[in-house]
């Protein structure tokens, strides 16, 4: 593998901001590799959209990223994941496509003791049951129960992540949820949204400390690193990489609600706005 190669960026793309918790993760692991985010802003959420909109919108992002030249693109979106996969890793193959719902489901299987697991994401996420199918491969003895969450990309978009406001939406979906597994209830819950993170402190708060939360970051990460390492396509620099950031709308919304999602801040003047 050239060099040149190795120094191409990880392409990583989400319907917003939430997909830079992904990215967050793949930088504290990856601290010398090149990164091209693009946030679809224009378009957000897509947890509503039909599943051949959410395909679109992601071959057209993938298009965008891979016309820049990377040298593997990941799928920093549940949604995106769930329906289009396989619609990206087939045109774009052989260059690598990571999702975030196998790593997700992989860190709820190891999270588990009693194998009772709740899941939260998006509509589409939950009614397409991407997550369900893929943890009971792992696990086919597991009680999955998955409820969609709309209102929190809308939340975690608008910079509300604490307080009373953000709890009580929390305990609205959370509670019903809990009480369908009965007395024992779940041990483990999936952030089955990448913008779910940011509100983690509220739903924590909901959720009690027996329940473990899960998101898929951190796996996604390892499972990048081993890919990077599998096809020597990792990058050999020892300095420390660089992050470009694309959106197609307001690159000041962009920065002023990324840097919670990113943990550092963001000037717009480093996000360029294009149209997909």
């Amino acid at each position: 593998m050239s060099v040149d190669k190795c120094n191409l960026p990880i392409g990583v793309f989400d319907s917003g901001v939430g997909g830079l918790t992904v990215l967050r993760a793949l930088q504290d692991l990856l601290p010398h590799e090149n990164f091209l985010y693009l946030g679809d802003t224009a378009r957000v959420p897509y947890g509503a959209k039909s599943a051949d909109s959410v395909i679109k919108y992601a071959l057209q992002a993938g298009d965008a990223l891979v016309a820049e030249g990377i040298k593997m693109l990941v799928i920093a979106c549940n949604t995106a994941s769930a329906v289009s996969l396989k619609s990206l890793a087939d045109k774009y193959s052989p260059l690598p496509v990571i999702g975030v719902i196998k790593p997700g489901a992989e860190a709820a299987c190891l999270a588990s003791v009693n194998g009772k697991i709740a899941v939260i994401a998006t509509e589409n996420t939950v009614n397409g049951g991407a997550y369900q199918r893929t943890i009971c491969s792992m696990h086919p003895n597991a009680e999955i129960i998955a409820q969609p969450c709309p209102l929190f990309v809308g939340l975690a978009e608008e910079g509300w992540t604490e307080g009373e406001l953000v709890e009580a939406i929390a305990a609205r979906y959370l509670e019903p949820l809990f009480a369908k597994f009965g007395d024992e209830g779940p041990d483990t819950l999936v952030l089955g949204c990448t913008h779910f993170p940011v509100l983690r402190g509220a739903i924590a708060n909901v959720a009690g400390k027996k329940i473990k939360l899960v998101d898929s970051a951190e796996t996604t990460a390892k499972t990048v690193k081993n890919i990077l390492a599998e096809s020597k396509l990792g990058n050999c620099s020892t300095q420390l990489g660089h992050i470009s950031f694309l959106a197609t709308d307001s690159a000041k919304r962009f920065a002023a609600v990324g840097g919670a999602f990113l943990g550092v801040e963001i000037d717009p003047k480093d996000v360029k706005v294009i149209d997909l």
